[in-house]
């Protein structure tokens, strides 16, 4: 592969370049043993201006007369590849990643997804192909952005409300995406949203935000400071809102004054798409796109993601609005970063351009995305040790809209694995053949009326014959004559990844059109329901109703048609299937309203229920078009679990049998009445291509959890200050004056740990760096992993600071009687805090030192207890 990789690339370097002795004669930027400096300040003299202003927009097209080939900057990988047409691992969400707290895990996953990634790009140079979003090696990830309110539909993107935490799981998730090479990148990370951005989702275009020097350099800021500073990520994305009145990508505090000035950034800003229009028909701060332009690139955005707004930076050169010196910096930034990249070098300079594809969802990935799957669920109650379950019980009931939904699994910003387990399907594998498995959906995420199937075969026909004609095509898009004709009884096609559909039609990267008359058999109407991957649409009598062909993340989707006995209704559903297994379905029926009772009567045998519940990326994300209760354009307006999964919690509470809550969310859900009365409640947030398989794990006591919370679980609605108050006051741990449901930092285990001899020194001095060791044992009967956590606890009320902040933390296993002692290196910044004028200053005085398996001050039950110490600092 590698062989092939070389000859195919080196042919295309000369297909751009000519022979290495003409290019040798040509330009100097072609010379491999000059700087890259050099190379890119001769590539830039050599562009007109409208070549270099077209390289300034995230589709950058090719140069043909220099050889430059077009590339895409638009990429992500949030937790895996995503978006690619190819298959690749897919981790658990972000937010799932950050409850894990190993950091080395993080990096582990970045490192493997970028070798995917250059596994993919090596697949679109093969192809001549890198003129395609989302086959590049710019990766606009990681969401670096503080979780400030759990209501944002986004915060799953991130890495929870900490600052601290964000910054050392991002500061190893860049160092793993961008590698260790001395010259090049393996692939650019991308820093986002810069800054001060967390909702809503609805005024994010709009919004203008204002915080006090305090709250921005203490909360907003730290983690773009490491990452910047410290992490040397190669970009920083710049956020839609405005900042004291100036759009983020052009202000002057943000991008000129800290970004530039302060931190000395010297990599590339890519603006969020489509943000340097709201510059002009948004914010209404530029009268056009040529101001807002020129604006934005004086300021240091250097790409303009989604239109081409910068197109008019010619005019704007033209006109005097911006020189064409300020227009070679921006150039000259993104060259550097393809030059880092080694897309001007041969093969053989390069080694992770020799990466090969055999890399896409290796056996090491898929295990680590198990490992991590399992790491980052929290088991948060498990009342008189009820789990974990037998795998011998005789029958068990599985309940819930998540226990079998793979959207839920996945997140968003995600890639599409080959294979993928639900909660349903990874219990069935860890039982055993004696063991009965009943699976109840019972309701919808906030309703508990579902679509009742009805067998309708006979009232399909096509041409006089019963059924679908079925049109067959070897590509994607409908296009040119079908491959294949032939009448189907129904739609309810599976197939394996590569299995023959047709003649030499497999299943990957072929489309089909379905068409049939539907014959009403009564007054009333019927309801049909679509399931498909990857992509379709659904057209009754020409007239489209159903949508999914170009994001298809939304699970079924159901029409209803009112109907007149004896009429005929045409119906066409289009279907195209991209990699991996495919599959097109379509059902008929009525909704009818589920009775809990009667689950509950019917399996009185059971000998457990386990309800599979919570929310999903189906109802919270990026400006998403959802409107259900609680939920709204893709944040929450309530944070309380759905009422209808408490309603059916309790019925399956009074049964008396054993019931287990498996919460899938990628935010902090408010469980009141559950924390009360479920006695086992297990958070398994997005968890990736394996979170079934890692549930069944931990339900059946084959991996012993310990994930914690990055967010505050708080009790209700009540808790949270409004929506677009971006003041830290009552937010957050670091700042909540309340009593949460539960806290930052929290999580059981099915062991327990003991932490003594705490040893730090009792008096030290300002600028010096101070070791903290502990002793940590497992004092239970099981093998465990704990996560040490250690925290500042303000003493001196009078100075405006976090109340607690974490500090350390560290992951570690231990088998039953094992003893480990671990130590923290508290540096003098750890030992500060910001001041009113945004400045770092050192404590004085007394400080107070914990550490445990939690925050201080926790009122649920732990796995462990906590040792603190007072220090001086004189």
């Amino acid at each position: 592969m590698k062989t092939k990789i070389f000859i195919v690339q080196t042919l295309l370097l000369i297909s751009f370049y000519g022979t290495a002795q003409e290019q040798a004669k040509k330009y100097t930027f072609q010379d491999t043993s000059l700087s890259f400096e050099t190379r890119v300040d001769d590539l830039v003299k050599q562009l007109t201006l409208e070549e270099k202003v077209a390289q300034m927009l995230n589709s950058s097209p090719a140069i043909p007369r220099l050889g430059i080939p077009a590339y895409d900057w638009w990429n992500e990988t949030l937790h895996g590849v995503a978006r690619t047409p190819f298959k690749t691992t897919v981790y658990p969400q972000a937010i799932a990643m950050a409850a894990t707290f190993d950091k080395n895990s993080l990096f582990k996953m970045a490192d493997y997804s970028a070798l995917e990634g250059r596994a993919i790009y090596n697949k679109a140079v093969e192809l001549n192909r890198t003129n395609e979003r989302y086959l590049g090696l710019t990766y606009w990830t990681p969401n670096i952005n503080i979780f400030r309110d759990p209501r944002w539909g986004r915060g799953q993107e991130t890495y929870g409300e900490d600052p601290y935490l964000t910054a050392v799981l991002g500061d190893y998730f860049v160092k793993g995406l961008q590698g260790d090479d001395p010259k090049y990148l393996k692939a650019a990370a991308c820093a986002k949203h810069y800054a001060v951005h967390s909702g809503p989702e609805s005024l994010r275009h709009t919004f203008d935000v204002d915080v006090t020097p305090y709250e921005l350099w203490d909360t907003y800021l730290p983690a773009f400071k490491k990452l910047i500073t410290e992490s040397k990520v190669a970009g920083v994305m710049c956020a839609y809102n405005a900042f004291r009145t100036q759009p983020c990508c052009a202000s002057d505090i943000l991008m000129t004054d800290i970004l530039r000035n302060q931190w000395k950034f010297e990599g590339y800003v890519t603006s969020d798409c489509w943000a340097i229009d709201d510059f002009f028909k948004n914010h209404k701060t530029h009268p056009d796109a040529e101001s807002a332009s020129a604006d934005a690139v004086f300021h240091g955005t250097d790409i303009d993601c989604g239109t081409d707004a910068y197109k008019a930076l010619v005019q704007a050169v033209k006109n005097g609005k911006i020189s064409e010196n300020q227009i070679d910096i921006s150039v000259k930034r993104l060259f550097m970063i393809r030059f880092r990249l080694g897309m001007f070098d041969p093969v053989e300079m390069v080694k992770y351009a020799q990466t090969p594809s055999s890399v896409l969802e290796s056996e090491d990935h898929k295990a680590h995305a198990l490992k991590m799957a399992q790491q980052s669920m929290v088991l948060l109650r498990n009342d008189k040790n009820i789990l974990p379950l037998k795998k011998n019980l005789k029958k068990i009931v599985v309940l819930g809209p998540n226990a079998d939904n793979a959207i839920a699994i996945l997140g968003n910003y995600n890639g599409t694995p080959s294979k993928l387990t639900t909660v349903l399907q990874g219990i069935k594998d860890k039982v055993g053949a004696n063991t009965e498995i009943v699976y109840e959906k019972a309701i919808n995420f906030t309703n508990d009326t579902l679509l009742v199937y009805q067998n309708l075969k006979n009232q399909y026909s096509y041409e006089g014959k019963q059924g679908f004609k079925a049109e067959y095509f070897n590509n994607k898009n409908l296009s040119g004559k079908p491959e294949a004709v032939r009448t189907e009884s129904e739609i309810n096609n599976v197939w394996q990844e590569g299995e023959v559909v047709v003649n030499t039609i497999k299943a990957n990267h072929f489309s089909a059109r379905y068409t049939t008359d539907f014959t009403a058999d009564q007054d009333g109407s019927i309801t049909f329901e679509i399931s498909a991957d990857d992509g379709y649409r659904f057209l009754i009598n020409g007239k489209e109703v159903v949508n999914a062909w170009d994001k298809n993340r939304w699970g079924e989707k159901t029409f209803k048609l009112d109907t007149k006995k004896n009429s005929v209704y045409k119906l066409v559903l289009e279907y195209w299937q991209g990699e991996g297994k495919g599959n097109v379905v379509l059902n008929t029926g009525n909704f009818e309203k589920t009775d809990f009772e009667k689950i509950v009567d019917k399996n009185k045998d059971a000998d457990a229920f386990i309800f599979v519940g919570g929310i999903s990326p189906q109802l919270e994300g990026e400006e998403m078009p959802v409107n259900y209760p609680g939920f709204s354009g893709g944040d929450r307006t309530s944070i309380l679990l759905p009422e209808v999964q408490t309603q059916l919690l309790k019925v399956l509470k009074k049964s008396g049998k054993p019931v287990v809550f498996v919460m899938m969310t990628g935010s902090a859900i408010a469980i009141p009445w559950e924390a009360e009365n479920i006695p086992a409640i297990l958070n398994a947030w997005y968890g990736g291509q394996a979170a079934g398989e890692a549930a069944s794990d931990i339900l059946f006591g084959d991996y012993n959890p310990a994930g914690r919370l990055p967010v505050t679980f708080y009790k209700g609605d009540s808790d949270l200050a409004a929506f677009v108050d971006y003041s830290m006051d009552n937010k957050t741990y670091r700042y909540f004056k309340g009593s949460p449901l539960y806290g930052f930092g929290y999580g059981l285990s099915y062991t327990t740990f003991k932490y003594d001899e705490l040893k730090i020194a009792s008096k030290i001095k300002k600028g010096e760096a101070v070791p903290v060791s502990v002793r940590i044992t497992n004092t239970g009967k099981t093998e465990g992993e704990e996560v040490a956590q250690l925290y500042i606890v303000n003493q001196n009320t009078a100075v405006k600071a976090p109340l607690k902040s974490l500090k350390g933390f560290e992951r570690i296993n231990l088998k039953s009687g094992e003893s480990k002692n671990i130590t923290f290196t508290l540096t003098p910044d750890d030992l500060s805090s910001v001041t009113a004028e945004g400045d770092l200053k050192e404590h004085s005085g007394k400080v107070k030192i914990t550490i445990g398996g939690s925050q201080p001050d926790e009122k649920n039950e732990t796995t462990s207890n906590l040792v603190s110490q007072m220090i001086e600092i004189e």
